[in-house]
């Protein structure tokens, strides 16, 4: 019989949906905003993300349809370029929601715990 122990860790993935069942936040999705914040732009965010432009663009227009809030304020090209920045909601959003993501995590991980070492007991029996 073999006594290897298998290196367990928890993990979970947490999304909020609408009622309609549409993903409206998830962790990729606050990734996302927080890229254009951080490169001021939402080509930039996807070049950083390395996602094409138009799937960056999509995610934020459907955030925005099913959160009913504006999220990013672009801005026209020009000399300069053009840019974009999050709102004053969406920055509240991403602060509540990765507190909230992080509640989650940390209860999850609290609970698994003991339910891990019994799922690890199984492996040793």
């Amino acid at each position: 019989m073999m006594e290897t122990q298998p290196p367990f860790s928890i993990h979970i993935n947490i999304w909020l949906e609408t009622a309609e069942g549409e993903v409206a936040i998830s962790p990729w999705r606050m990734h996302l905003l927080e890229t254009v914040a951080k490169e001021g732009s939402i080509s930039a965010a996807a070049k950083a993300m390395h996602i094409q432009y138009r799937l960056a663009w999509q995610r934020i227009h459907e955030m925005e349809e099913r959160l009913g809030m504006s999220l990013v304020e672009t801005t026209i090209g020009g000399r300069g370029g053009g840019g974009a920045r999050l709102t004053p909601q969406a920055q509240r959003l991403i602060e509540h929601v990765r507190t909230m993501f992080d509640a989650i995590e940390a209860c999850a991980q609290e609970q698994g715990v003991a339910q891990l070492r019994h799922l690890e007991e199984i492996f040793h029996s």
